[in-house]
């Protein structure tokens, strides 16, 4: 990262916690307004254009990793993107956003689209997507990284999710009665930075789900079933597995938690079979701060199966067979997940049977700012 840069990060941390630090509810209207300036244009009955809004993320990390097999540290611009959303008449939206890498030159900044899309979406229960947009399943590759309760993502998706996360395809989605949800898609597999066509090949994703909240009194209590057909094909720009299962959970009381996911995948060109299971509890202290345990453990049905964290890879380049993590952290929050500073520690052990670079013993610590809006 360049130096001129990493000065920048603690002090647009200290920045934020001191400018903008927890507020009471009777407050919260400073951030509305603040956050209301990225709405450009608003005429609910437009004849064409109903509102033009400016959208986008910016997320800041700091880490330092010690393992027995090396250490590893830096400041990094974790995400920025930048873009808007424009809601047309007819129920039709459409969204155009970029991903830009700030740790390089500024001339090497744009690194392709995210979001490229149009959506027509009548009601709840329907939601019709074409072109470019999110391709997510199994808990958390599921969760936008605007709203995850950890820093990253487990290794779970890191290894079974297709990490590209966005893909040119169409797909349908919607919720039923306020109980039942789905999602089914067609995306290509090709890894073209703007929109794709059919140069490799394809994949598809279904997902149906079922909130027992009202039944069970709870505020939410979903149990969703993800499953991936993936076409093979050596020019795709997906993990190497031909079909992937996901049956993931999410347990919320106004106070606690738990999320959890059981994902299995079968792999192909040389990429073993594997599974693997997380489960996340959390709990509320009030409405800005957050206490939150994840534990993670996969194992392969072959030798070097397992990929490492986003991390633990930068100490130990191989792969393994069995992994373990557990995770601690706390969230405090801001504004909601729109700003709020998220700090971990985690243990992460990659066990290595051919004892051919893949072993991984060694804590971790991170913490980082996430803004989006």
């Amino acid at each position: 990262m360049h130096t001129s840069w990493k000065w920048m990060l603690p002090g647009a941390a200290l920045l934020a916690l001191t400018v903008c630090g927890p507020l009471s509810a009777g407050e919260a209207s400073g951030y509305d307004r603040l956050w209301g300036y990225a709405t450009l244009y608003e005429e609910p009955e437009g004849r064409l254009l109903r509102s033009f809004a400016l959208s986008g993320r910016l997320q800041a990390d700091a880490i330092w990793f010690d393992a027995d097999e090396g250490d590893f540290d830096d400041l990094v611009w974790r995400r920025f993107r930048f873009g808007f959303t424009a809601e047309l008449a007819g129920d039709w939206t459409a969204k155009l956003e970029g991903d830009f890498d700030l740790n390089e030159s500024a001339g090497d900044w744009y690194d392709g689209l995210t979001d490229a899309y149009i959506a027509w979406n009548p009601g709840s229960a329907l939601e019709l997507t074409l072109l470019k947009h999110s391709a997510g399943f199994t808990l958390d590759g599921a969760t936008s990284s605007k709203k995850l309760l950890a820093l990253e993502r487990s290794n779970l998706p890191n290894n079974l999710w297709f990490t590209a996360e966005y893909f040119t395809g169409a797909s349908l989605a919607g919720d039923i009665d306020g109980r039942w949800s789905y999602k089914a898609g067609v995306f290509s597999t090709d890894g073209d930075e703007e929109l794709s066509s059919f140069d490799a090949s394809w994949f598809t994703l279904a997902s149906l789900g079922y909130d027992w909240a009202s039944s069970l009194g709870l505020e939410k209590a979903l149990v969703r079933l993800d499953y991936v057909y993936n076409e093979r094909d050596p020019e795709n720009n997906t993990r190497d597995f031909s079909n992937v299962v996901s049956l993931s959970s999410q347990w919320e009381l106004p106070r606690w938690g738990i999320w959890t996911d059981l994902t299995a995948g079968r792999g192909y060109y040389g990429q073993s079979d594997l599974w693997g299971v997380s489960a996340m509890p959390f709990y509320n202290l009030d409405e800005r701060l957050q206490l939150v345990l994840r534990y993670t453990f996969m194992e392969s049905d072959d030798d070097n199966g397992i990929r490492h964290g986003r991390y633990e890879g930068r100490i130990a380049d191989g792969r393994g067979d069995r992994y373990e993590e557990l995770y601690a952290g706390v969230n405090v929050y801001f504004y909601g997940h729109k700003l709020k500073w998220q700090t971990g520690l985690e243990h992460a052990r990659m066990k290595d049977d051919p004892d051919d670079g893949g072993e991984f013993d060694g804590w971790g610590f991170s913490t980082g700012l996430r803004a989006y809006w």
